[in-house]
């Protein structure tokens, strides 16, 4: 079901400020000055995303986990920085096979680092600005 359930009680139950959770080892976090429930910035060279951090020491070390279940909630001004948290803008955009035309898998390089500021607000549950 991925994001059509992401405005249901469960997802919305373990969001952090709003945003999907990032998982991420203990160690990980202290190298990098995170704490559970921070606001983090989750970026390579394809885009970045905010996320909540859960800190999770039942996740192995260098492996940050973050699902699919988040809508897609560009920044108008940057179509690859999605504020909600949506994997998407992260991993690469081509098919498993030219038979199947499936996903690849969502695995992908990142890095995580604070974010720092204000978040952005959150436009995707709102109605679209009219003319």
């Amino acid at each position: 079901m991925h994001s059509q359930l992401d405005v249901g009680a469960h997802s919305q139950s373990v969001k952090i400020a709003g945003r999907e959770p990032v998982r991420m080892h203990p160690a990980d976090a202290a190298a990098r000055d995170l704490r559970d429930g921070d606001i983090v910035r989750i970026f390579n060279d394809r885009g970045a995303c905010l996320a909540g951090l859960a800190v999770d020491d039942a996740l192995r070390p260098g492996v940050a986990q973050l699902s699919t279940g988040a809508w897609y909630d560009p920044d108008p001004a940057d179509p690859g920085f999605c504020r909600h948290g949506n994997p998407n803008v992260l991993t690469a955009d081509r098919p498993s096979s030219t038979l199947s035309q499936g996903c690849t898998g969502q695995l992908t390089l990142v890095e995580v680092e604070p974010y720092h500021g204000t978040p952005p607000e959150l436009a995707v549950t709102r109605p679209p600005a009219t003319a």
